[in-house]
């Protein structure tokens, strides 16, 4: 009887730990690019050991909202959870210009995506300095939207620094073609990417990029809009590409 009443107050102590830690606010912290005069907000969520392996999260447009990067909660804690060390970047700020509507958006967005992956590159730098213990060796880059796009841009811009994208329905930037960099590109079953933004049936063989059509899912359902049903999916081809193990 002891045996189970331990067993039972365990599994309670386990449950409750998660809830817990699920619910924890993400230490924000605001960095400072002087060589740009720009502030790079970021929201980091840690595993609580050392040498954890690093994902830095961009989110989707939201229109120069000051709360963006911590619209993905159900990834960015569960991520945590599983031992990854996890930097949303807040990537748009209120006085920045909105991104265009019209032209051609590939040109005229651009810059916008270099500019993101400037941050992402600068926060990098700065995390080797606060965290020098953490695993730079094996850097994820996830992202939705506007946010995947700047992803996706950045093995390109910044080759050798990461090993591993996650793309949640980038549209406009073409996924990198390259041996050294694993690609996931989770599709939504309501938007189309541009073309040649995908790679061709040949291009995937040559490749280590991954698509996924999610059938269930739109565009706009993958930050914390998600139903139970559609963060369980999005999770678990994450987890399986990250090589997490899942009970």
């Amino acid at each position: 009887m002891k045996h189970y009443l331990l067993l039972a107050f365990v599994a309670l102590m386990l449950f409750f730990s998660r809830s817990v830690y699920a619910q924890q606010q993400p230490d924000t912290v605001s960095y400072y690019d002087q060589h740009r005069a720009r502030r790079v907000p970021v929201a980091i969520y840690k595993p609580g050991h050392k040498n954890a392996p690093v994902i830095i999260f961009s989110h989707g447009y939201g229109q120069n909202r000051s709360d963006s990067y911590l619209s993905y909660s159900y990834l960015t804690d569960e991520l945590a959870l599983k031992g990854y060390f996890v930097i949303s970047i807040q990537h748009e700020l209120p006085t920045d210009s909105l991104i265009p509507s019209s032209g051609n958006v590939q040109v005229v967005r651009r810059p916008f995506w270099e500019r993101g992956a400037e941050n992402i590159a600068f926060v990098i730098t700065n995390l080797k300095r606060s965290y020098p213990e953490l695993n730079y060796h094996n850097i994820t880059l996830i992202g939705h939207s506007n946010g995947a796009d700047m992803s996706a841009l950045f093995p390109i811009r910044y080759p050798g620094v990461v090993n591993k994208i996650i793309t949640l329905d980038n549209r406009r930037m073409i996924l990198p073609r390259s041996r050294n960099v694993k690609v996931l590109s989770l599709r939504s079953s309501d938007q189309q990417a541009d073309n040649g933004v995908l790679p061709t049936a040949a291009e995937a063989k040559e490749y280590p990029i991954h698509v996924v059509r999610l059938p269930h899912t739109n565009h706009d359902d993958m930050d914390d809009h998600a139903t139970s049903a559609q963060r369980k999916e999005i999770l678990g081809h994450i987890f399986r590409f990250l090589e997490v193990k899942t009970h």
